[in-house]
């Protein structure tokens, strides 16, 4: 029988019990009552953050709009890997600001240099800008270390989570046909693949697991605006070839995207690309950004992150 953490339950009856009210008071879902939520949640939960000895704010070329970006380095006198990091927030919220301590424990325990991208957010700026933002950055980051005299490696890895977990896939999809770009490993926390909604854990776990099905394709249709192909434009079903890079996929039980999440990891499977699945039982989606709850669970992504990043 399924059954979510007793570490979550108070947390989750509460945050159930909120909602009618908030309805019946003529609550009204935006960006900005989103952006609150998530900012506000993570950094409540998120806490105990590492320090860094090296973390600048930078500028990533690009047609259009000048990236920023904010690096952390946990060794400035080594030269370490690059790991490129989108975060989630339904492509709607989130920010660097947000995810900074959750950054900060990613330098933490994979040793890589983290560079966390803010790329622009619908419904300002729809599909496809957050793609061209987070691909101009995997393009144009070596330039931004070297006038920074940051000591790198020169080998590139992504990270995202939900979200941003899409937009890492989606920058591998592309990757793969272009000479110019090499991945080497990407992980993705519970992603978001499937702008069509089609899997069965959409209904499954449509209510009462934080995150709605409902609010998701409230984001999706902030998000892609202009009659775009859903499926077309779904990591999903995009094309998988052995030049995808060896992927880590982080999914949980109680989650809208689980089925998708699993579906992806065939895929790659199918094509040769090697993956590693850790799958939390009884865990929500989101629950990254409630750590103070699920600190052992948190501390296990953390710690496969880094064996996963720094095998050889």
């Amino acid at each position: 029988m399924r059954e979510v953490s007793p570490k979550l339950k108070d947390y989750l009856d509460a945050f159930n019990a909120q909602i009618p009210a908030l309805i019946a008071a003529g609550f009204k879902a935006t960006a900005t009552n989103a952006r609150e939520w998530l900012t506000r949640v993570t950094r409540e939960m998120v806490t105990d953050i590492p320090p860094i000895p090296g973390v600048w704010d930078d500028i990533v070329p690009n047609t259009g709009y000048m990236v920023p970006v904010r690096i952390y380095h946990s060794a400035p006198d080594e030269a370490r890997p690059v790991l490129v990091h989108f975060h989630g927030g339904g492509h709607t919220a989130g920010n660097v600001s947000t995810y900074d301590p959750i950054c900060r424990k990613i330098a933490s325990a994979t040793g890589h240099i983290v560079v966390t991208v803010e790329y622009r957010l619908a419904p300002e700026c729809p599909y496809p800008a957050a793609v061209n933002d987070a691909f101009a950055v995997v393009r144009g980051i070596w330039p931004v270390l070297d006038a920074r005299k940051i000591r790198y490696q020169r080998e590139m890895s992504l990270i995202g989570d939900s979200a941003g977990g899409g937009l890492a896939a989606t920058v591998m999809s592309r990757a793969q046909f272009d000479p110019g770009i090499a991945l080497k490993r990407a992980v993705l926390i519970y992603p978001g693949l499937d702008y069509t909604l089609g899997q069965p854990s959409m209904v499954e776990n449509a209510v009462g697991y934080l995150l709605q099905t409902s609010k998701i394709v409230w984001y999706y249709d902030l998000y892609l605006q202009n009659n775009e192909n859903r499926r077309a434009v779904s990591p999903l079903y995009g094309d998988f070839t052995a030049r995808m890079p060896e992927t880590f996929v982080i999914s949980a039980e109680f989650c809208p995207l689980r089925d998708e999440n699993a579906a992806y990891l065939e895929k790659l499977r199918a094509a040769g690309v090697k993956t590693r699945h850790l799958h939390f039982k009884d865990m929500t989606h989101t629950f990254m950004n409630l750590e103070n709850l699920v600190k052992e669970e948190c501390a296990q992504v953390y710690r496969e992150i880094g064996e996963f990043l720094n095998a050889p």
